[in-house]
Formats: structure tokens, sequence, C-alpha cells
């Protein structure tokens, strides 16, 4: 969990950047997780349902939202915060559950700063993005947490997929592995499906039955608390990788390592992405996606490690490297870690096992 120092952190730092004059009024979710841990959990009846923040610029702040917010919202780290009811549950809806904040709003200007059509949006939001980059340790060991979690589905996995399995079977065992490790149900989204090569090189899980000699990509994230995690494997079902999809393992294992010699504070993002494509050789003409991103508080964030990156990696930024290789008649290789960049080099965060079998 976020803790109090952290959040407390984060807003001094926005505050300290903007300057405002005036109480600055947040309200989207991603916002509010970041300076207050404030989350609606997601399998909760209002999970489509927020609040507002109000920071004022003496560093105070007041959290509104309506009163049938799940418990997960009484975590928020905030000096003050006032349930708003909308629904008693004995009497009549006392409006439109979405205006039950406008009384709170209009009483604090009548403006929220990071909606985009707020004349200062595009600074606020400009602003917080920016300062997401550099993670705080209470966000990398909550990023931890996902990862964890993460790593013990594909650890099912590599123990478990075999031919006749469906798509959505593989699925639903991955997202059983995570709730155990991690003690609760959380979201579990990604790539749960074969890849054919170019045609097909991901794809949400499908009622397919897994053949002998198929790859299957599983490229999934685990989310907790809004942070999440979002590394990947290939593995062939079966057991019985030809020597042309042990090829394309083979290439992406060096293709990661030498993203990975280039991983510091400092580095163009674009010089991490040469690096890998040079890997391939003459098969980089096959690798047809991004070399990586940012991992935060939603997916993908900056930096983009791309072809025609601008970014250059700062310490603090949680990263991914996803090199992979998609060949028709052959099917799709894709691995991918997470790394944390300090200013001598990297830490990785990511252990899971990366082979065909």
């Amino acid at each position: 969990m976020l803790t109090a120092d952290g959040c407390r952190a984060r807003r001094q730092r926005f505050l300290d950047r903007l300057r405002p004059t005036h109480p600055v009024v947040l309200a989207d979710p991603i916002h509010l997780r970041y300076f207050a841990n404030f989350h609606v959990d997601g399998i909760s009846m209002s999970a489509d349902f927020g609040g507002l923040l109000v920071i004022h610029p003496d560093g105070s702040t007041l959290l509104f939202h309506d009163n049938k917010l799940p418990k997960t919202v009484e975590l928020a780290h905030v000096d003050e915060r006032r349930p708003l009811t909308w629904y008693s549950g004995q009497e009549p809806e006392t409006s439109a559950r979405r205006l039950a904040l406008r009384p709170a709003l209009e009483a604090h200007g009548g403006r929220i700063h990071d909606c985009i059509s707020d004349p200062l949006a595009p600074t606020v939001i400009g602003l917080i993005a920016e300062l997401r980059r550099r993670k705080d340790p209470d966000e990398i060991a909550l990023l931890k947490t996902c990862m964890r979690a993460g790593a013990a589905g594909h650890a099912w996995s590599r123990t478990h997929i075999r031919p006749g399995l469906t798509e959505l079977e593989v699925y639903t065992a991955v997202a059983n592995a995570v709730f155990a490790a991690i003690g609760h149900w959380a979201v579990v989204y990604g790539d749960f499906t074969i890849s054919t090569g170019s045609k097909k090189r991901g794809g949400p899980p499908t009622p397919h039955s897994l053949q002998a000699g198929e790859l299957f990509i599983l490229d999934y994230s685990v989310i907790v608390q809004g942070y999440r995690s979002d590394f990947t494997n290939t593995i062939c079902v079966g057991g019985q990788p030809n020597a042309e999809q042990q090829k394309l393992m083979d290439l992406s294992r060096q293709a990661l390592a030498a993203g990975e010699k280039e991983l510091k504070a400092g580095v163009p993002c674009q010089q991490v992405y040469d690096a890998m494509r040079t890997a391939f050789g003459e098969m980089a003409q096959y690798f047809t996606t991004h070399g990586g991103h940012g991992l935060g508080l939603s997916h993908p964030e900056p930096p983009y490690i791309v072809r025609q990156s601008t970014e250059t990696l700062v310490a603090g930024d949680v990263v991914t490297l996803e090199p992979g290789l998609y060949v028709d008649g052959v099917g799709g290789v894709r691995i991918e870690h997470n790394y944390l960049i300090t200013d001598t080099g990297y830490e990785q965060l990511s252990h899971h096992t990366l082979a065909l079998v």
C-alpha cells in the first residue's frame, strides 16, 4: 500500500513545481491514487465512481466522495475525508450519483483542474505525468507485490500448459495462481493466446484448444491498487519446440540482454531500442513491436522504448524490455522483464523463467 509519507511527499513536489495560489481540485482516478492512495476496489459495484481531491497551497488536503463507495476509500491518506450522502438504501437518492459531488466542487472554485477542458489541465496533467516517472519507495514496493503475484502465474504455466487445454482455461488457472499468491482478488489482464506470427501477436483468451507445437504467449499484468506488473514468456505447447522456434527464443534472449546493457539513467531510449534491434541481426525485420515502455499506474506510460523515441531514461523510471519476433509459418515469441532504472544501471524487478519449455 502507498504510505502517508509517500503521498505527502508527492503532493509537496507537485506544489513546489506548480506554485498555486488557490486550491487545486483533482478527479482523475490515477491522480487520486498517486497523491492520496484513494482507490475504488475494481470488484465493487461502485468501480466506475470516484472522488474529488482538494490540495490547498499550504499542503493540506480534503477528499470528497459519495457514501456508497467501498471501504478501500478509507485507506486514503488525506487530512480530512468527507463522504457525501447520495443514497442511504432507505430513502430515494438525493440526486443523480454523478452530481453528488457538485456542491463540494462549487464550494472549492467550481473547476476540476485535471479535467481536459479546464484551462490549467495541460499544465497540471503534464506536470503529474513528469513527476510520476520517478517512482518513490512505496510505489516500488507495491510494484514488487504485483510482480511476485505475476511470477506465480508464470510458474503455473510452465508446469501445466499442455495440449487440450483451452486458452480460457489457462487464463483462469493463471489468475487463480495469482490470487493465491497475493491473498486476494486482483485484476489480471493481457495476452493469453497462441501467436501464429505477424497476423496474430497476442490477444485475449479464447475457447481455442491448444495443440502441440503451438507458441502460447503469456504477456499479462496484475493490478493492485492501480499499480501493475507487465512481463512475458512464451511457451511451446507440448514442450518440443522445433529448431526455428528455438531460434526465435534464443535471439529474443540475446536482444533482451543487449537492451539490459544500456539501461542506466541518462541513456536515450532510442539507444536501448537500437541495441535490441541490432542484436536480432538479419531477423530484425520480424521485430515489429515496441521494445519496451514505462510502467506504473498505467500501461504503457512514459518513457517509450521505440524506434523513434525522443525520451531519456531517468533514475526512478520503471520500464519493461519486451523484444519479440513474429514469423508466419513458425509463430511468435515474446519475452519481457521489468526494471527499476538507477544512476548506475538498473535493478531487475521480475524474475520469472524465460524459456519455451
